[in-house]
């Protein structure tokens, strides 16, 4: 099987465990027999709006093993980067959710509403709700010289309903209020992987995610190996194009990839498919699974594009012919 290579699967929750409240198809078993098997989980997520303990009951909720020691935020991430740059005690104004003022109070900090309360600090992060009024506090304290930093920047988040505006959306209100830019603590940035790995122990981990720009973008960052499932954000063509720092180690339907013997992927053959450049354009020739054409296009796209990428126009017959 796939994960009997890695001690840890660092897994995305969003568009890889679940959509909104509804698990992937899937799934929860999958994780059940990575555990089985003697496998470390850990959900890393760049959503700051719940706390760990929450979101352990919902993926519970759902069938999937969790308990909140499982669960790292990029909210744990950030309000270990103000930590370590503030005083002990320090006033923290909180813009987002109760997952980010728990985790600011949990690193010995003191979470405030205002900027009237002279923070030394600005920790921005996703929350439904979120109000103009808190937003303009923010932007207040980051005027007066606070740091700003952001839980993440992802422009959107998948849902049942569709993606919705992210994090990254809601933090441009305050940065162009300011012109500061905030430093990120979430996927694809350092932290968050250093927080996972600094709580896991981590030696031989395995980056699962349905998102190249964080999830994949990050893994490379952190010169590891990743496996991006197709149930979330990315697509087939958003992969076939990926440029260097999007590509993942693994393709996969979805979770359930992670308990299978992965096929060799060489020069641009995979199971019964083989893919080929013809007058400027990908093909692909021969039968089998969907999943195992994708890799076999992905390992010749790959190839020809080296530091670059290849054109989604180059692309499509591929995508025509696995439909």
């Amino acid at each position: 099987m796939l994960i009997d290579g890695y001690d840890t699967l660092l897994l995305d929750l969003d568009g890889v465990v679940y959509l909104g409240s509804h698990a992937v198809p899937g799934a929860p078993a999958a994780l059940e027999e990575a555990q089985r098997r003697g496998v470390r989980l850990a959900y890393v997520t760049n959503n700051a709006s719940r706390t760990p303990a929450a979101i352990a009951t919902h993926l519970r909720e759902l069938g999937a093993p969790a308990s909140a020691d499982d669960v790292v935020t990029s909210a744990q991430a950030a309000a270990r980067l103000v930590a370590e740059r503030v005083p002990p005690g320090s006033n923290v104004l909180v813009v987002g959710g109760s997952g980010l003022r728990l985790a600011v109070r949990d690193r010995g900090l003191r979470p405030v509403s205002t900027a009237a309360e002279s923070p030394v600090a600005v920790v921005q992060g996703i929350a439904p709700g979120l109000s103009y009024g808190l937003l303009s506090e923010g932007a207040l304290a980051v005027r007066q010289g606070a740091l700003f930093v952001a839980s993440n920047g992802d422009t959107t988040m998948p849902t049942g309903r569709g993606e919705l505006p992210g994090n990254g959306a809601m933090v441009r209100v305050i940065a162009a209020a300011t012109g500061v830019e905030p430093v990120y603590a979430g996927k694809p940035d350092p932290p968050l992987h250093r927080e996972s790995m600094i709580r896991t122990g981590a030696r031989r981990p395995l980056v699962v995610g349905d998102r190249l720009d964080t999830d994949i973008e990050g893994a490379s960052n952190a010169g590891v190996e990743s496996l991006l499932v197709l149930t979330g954000v990315a697509t087939a063509v958003d992969v076939l194009t990926a440029g260097p720092r999007h590509r993942p180690t693994y393709v996969g339907e979805d979770l359930r990839t992670l308990l299978e013997s992965y096929p060799e992927v060489r020069d641009g053959a995979c199971g019964g498919w083989r893919a080929r450049w013809q007058d400027g354009v990908l093909r692909l020739d021969g039968d089998g699974s969907r999943i195992d054409g994708l890799r076999a296009a992905c390992d010749a796209a790959w190839a020809v594009a080296g530091e670059g990428r290849v054109e989604e126009d180059a692309v499509k017959p591929v995508l025509d012919r696995l439909g």
